[in-house]
């Protein structure tokens, strides 16, 4: 299928409404983010539910149309709040969806909210393109937390780990003619990052990267070289900001057309003045509190929104 034009920003996105969230155990090893939350998993899914609507009404108080889904009890999903791993959606009409590490995350992936796309809110699904197989191989790729995506001009950021392997790199890159930027990125402690968005966010003029992670110097330099040739203004983060979410931000549009940055309250604090001054000077910056979130799984605002980039049926 030939490629559309396709925006970099969208204005509305997929949200799954949490019913039994909790760390997971299964995704602990390669994510050491999470886990840190002691209370019970009844608590861990009450606050999620609570930081969840916050993060809802701020998306939509600003003009992004949320379309939520509820998680089901059967199968134990403990992750859907992150439906960002095992789907994305192009402007072409192409949905894809992905090869997930843990056994318990690949039950997420729902044929019946797409179909809901289609028959409740009139988006027009062309094709499917289904990487899941790779699962089989034990080659994994987890959607738009493996790849942080430059829409506009087909270029996928890819930090290769566990939860991201070159084999199913490239059947993505074959099949939706993306060109990908692979490279490895370390943490502060020196253990692998888990997936690319939580070291970069690439917006419509700015991206956020914590380049010091990539530690050899060459991919680090291409990196940054390919950011740059684009037309991006780049700001770097630290090692510490990377471990408050900042670089797990996402860059959206509202109904009336401005841009605006959606983070958690915990990134925007860890940002410094001058790093705010720029990404206020590009976009509204929107931010809600989801510190039992991100202490249970590891993830952030970016990874609980799924952008809704399908056309809209004629």
């Amino acid at each position: 299928m030939t490629s559309a034009k396709e925006s970099q920003l969208a204005s509305a996105v997929l949200m799954i409404k949490p019913v039994r969230f909790q760390s997971n155990p299964l995704t602990a090893p390669s994510n050491r983010f999470q886990g840190k939350n002691t209370s019970s998993p009844e608590q861990q899914q009450l606050d999620s539910v609570a930081e969840f609507d916050g993060l809802r009404r701020v998306l939509e108080e600003n003009g992004v149309k949320v379309v939520q889904f509820d998680d089901t009890l059967e199968p134990h999903t403990p992750d859907s709040i992150f439906p960002n791993n095992w789907v994305s959606f192009h402007a072409n009409g192409t949905v894809v969806l992905y090869p997930m590490e843990a056994p318990n995350r690949r039950t997420e992936r729902r044929q019946d909210l797409i179909e809901q796309l289609v028959t409740d809110y009139h988006y027009q699904v062309r094709q499917i393109v289904d990487l899941s197989h790779r699962e089989n191989e034990g080659h994994f790729l987890e959607g738009t937390g493996s790849l942080v995506l430059d829409r506009v001009n087909h270029i996928a950021y890819a930090c290769l780990s566990s939860r991201t392997h070159l084999d199913a790199l490239g059947e993505f890159a074959q099949r939706m003619d993306y060109k990908i930027v692979a490279f490895t990125a370390i943490d502060k402690e020196g253990a692998a990052i888990y997936h690319t968005n939580v070291l970069m966010n690439v917006g419509e003029k700015l991206v956020v990267v914590c380049a010091e992670s990539i530690a050899d110097k060459d991919q680090r330099v291409a990196v940054l070289e390919s950011l740059k040739s684009t037309g991006h203004r780049v700001i770097l983060l630290s090692f510490e900001q990377l471990e408050a979410f900042a670089g797990n931000m996402l860059e959206l549009r509202s109904s009336s057309g401005e841009r605006l940055i959606a983070m958690s309250q915990q990134a925007l604090n860890s940002l410094d003045d001058a790093q705010l001054s720029i990404i206020e000077g590009n976009a509204t910056v929107i931010s809600a509190p989801i510190e039992n979130i991100e202490s249970s799984s590891g993830g952030s605002v970016r990874c609980m929104l799924a952008e809704i980039h399908l056309p809209a049926a004629d």
